[in-house]
């Protein structure tokens, strides 16, 4: 049985429209978490406001919104003020345009959804929006109001469904030369690019999301799990890191070891041989030619 929808709506292409209903398409539910607990009771504790100037305890009727407008210097925003700038939302996604899929940098994908027809009614007019999709190969922009601010989101078939993706808008990207643009260009060998070429290709796979293991996960739900049966808990060793320098060469050499990187590299060198030689052959052959010719 599916979850209890985040959002219901209407999903609109210009004059046609049907009834969808949004899931969130990521969950945390599975994950570890801890609360904090009084050591002496092993109650869980519970966290108060504290004005940070008094030290006083602020109730629930005190508290407030505030802009830092300077170091220590708020402007308070009342609740009804807040909500005379909030978009009120028609429960639509309204799809202004089609986009390359190529063309969205990764940088902007933010939460997914899967977006599904709400009711049978609803299923024709569902297919036709994604069978359209899938024939034009496009991603379809839209605009979508959750939680009281709008979105930008990109919508584009997944299966019988669609998958749609709130885009962040550009003032949430760090621009990337402030942190690229330090970068020195090194003067790199053609040999090292080469190897390293060859350790990618013994590396070669398939995207395989099942084979993702979150380790730290496993370990924490088995501490977890032998704290409560009352088995104590032994600290690893701290690892020692390795002290000795290796030449960027000799790393990308021994790297190559044991992984099939030299069968890699010596079908690689046998190829490059291969051609050189053609090439000799043709080189030496082709007086001949021009003798014949005249």
């Amino acid at each position: 049985m599916a979850p209890r929808a985040y959002w219901k709506g209407t999903l609109k292409l210009s004059l046609v429209s049907c009834p969808v209903v949004l899931y969130p398409a990521t969950t945390a539910a599975e994950k570890t978490r801890f609360h904090l607990i009084n050591r002496e009771t092993g109650n869980r504790l519970k966290q108060q406001m504290i004005d940070v100037e008094t030290g006083d305890v602020v109730e629930s009727d005190q508290k407030g919104r505030g802009y830092e407008l300077r170091k220590g210097k708020y402007v308070e925003i009342e609740p009804e003020e807040l909500e005379a700038v909030q978009i009120e939302s028609n429960h639509t996604i309204d799809i202004e345009s089609f986009v390359p899929s190529e063309e969205i940098d990764q940088r902007y994908l933010n939460h997914p959804y899967y977006i599904a027809p709400d009711g049978k009614a609803a299923v024709d007019a569902f297919a036709v929006i994604r069978d359209a999709m899938k024939d034009q190969e496009r991603v379809a922009l839209a605009k979508i109001v959750l939680t009281n601010r709008e979105h930008i989101m990109a919508i584009e078939p997944l299966g019988k469904g669609l998958l749609g993706t709130t885009l962040r808008f550009p003032y949430e990207l760090r621009d990337e030369s402030e942190f690229f643009g330090d970068i020195k260009s090194p003067k790199i060998t053609k040999d090292m690019v080469e190897l390293a070429g060859h350790i990618l290709h013994s590396k070669a796979s398939h995207f395989d999301p099942g084979k993702f293991k979150d380790e730290y996960e496993n370990a924490l739900k088995a501490l977890v799990k032998r704290k409560a049966s009352g088995k104590t808990i032994e600290l690893p060793e701290p690892e020692e890191r390795p002290s000795n320098v290796v030449s960027l060469m000799d790393a990308l050499k021994q790297s190559l070891k044991g992984r099939g990187g030299k069968k890699t590299a010596a079908k690689s060198h046998a190829r490059r041989a291969t051609v050189r030689q053609r090439a000799a052959r043709k080189t030496h052959r082709s007086p001949t030619r021009h003798r014949k010719a005249g």
